[in-house]
């Protein structure tokens, strides 16, 4: 009698961990400063948070499909949570000042591109639907030369579908509670040796594995 299981993706599931480690390997080596496995219930939603991302507060609302109104929020999310029972956070770690300088967008569009990456390779290995989320709005990250998104003006293609991710404050996400549910601390400058030189900080972005 064969006693080995499988998920509902068909894998083996006693390979399970190990295609997982590879996906947090392989965002660690796509330029993620930390990655970590853990279940999607440890991940915090709330519907406040979300409502902050709203025409009076937000400059980037409505101009890409990846921010409000145009994503399904809080409540979709939670019912995401119920099937795709585990994620990987990632964490790059940069010094606060590059937030805040032209460099922003680069460091920006880098987290959707780890996160975007991890997602096709967990699909490429049967975690058919995987899906990402990251951090900015794709429209000023990736088509700022452009004067709208070509899917919401025109009813086209994404310009960049490879890389482009919803934004993880849309839906809720408490990512300070995520750096908590990873063992990390949200004030990075408690955990990193830093002398003589800029504070530093992060940005995240999340992939649910199913």
């Amino acid at each position: 009698m064969n006693d080995e299981t499988t998920n509902k993706s068909g894998l083996n599931k006693d390979k399970t961990d190990l295609g997982l480690g590879k996906l947090v390997r392989l965002a660690c080596s796509s330029g993620a400063s930390d990655a970590k496995m853990i279940s999607s219930s440890d991940i915090s939603v709330e519907d406040f948070l979300a409502s902050l991302c709203n025409k009076d507060q937000c400059e980037n609302y409505g101009l890409s499909m990846s921010c409000p109104p145009h994503v399904s929020g809080p409540s979709e999310f939670r019912k995401l949570q119920q099937v795709l029972k585990q994620a990987i956070a990632v964490r790059i770690v940069v010094p606060s000042a590059a937030l805040f300088s032209d460099e922003r967008k680069k460091i920006m569009r880098s987290l959707h591109e780890v996160v975007s990456g991890v997602e096709r390779a967990a699909v490429e290995t049967g975690y058919f639907d995987s899906k990402a989320f990251a951090g900015g709005s794709c429209k000023e990250l990736f088509c700022y030369d452009h004067s709208s998104c070509r899917i919401l003006s025109k009813g086209d293609e994404c310009r960049y579908p490879k890389y482009a991710r919803p934004s993880m404050s849309g839906f809720g996400i408490n990512v300070s509670e995520l750096m908590k549910a990873c063992g990390w601390s949200a004030d990075i400058n408690t955990i990193e040796a830093v002398s003589n030189t800029d504070s530093m900080s992060w940005v995240a972005g999340l992939i649910l594995i199913g």
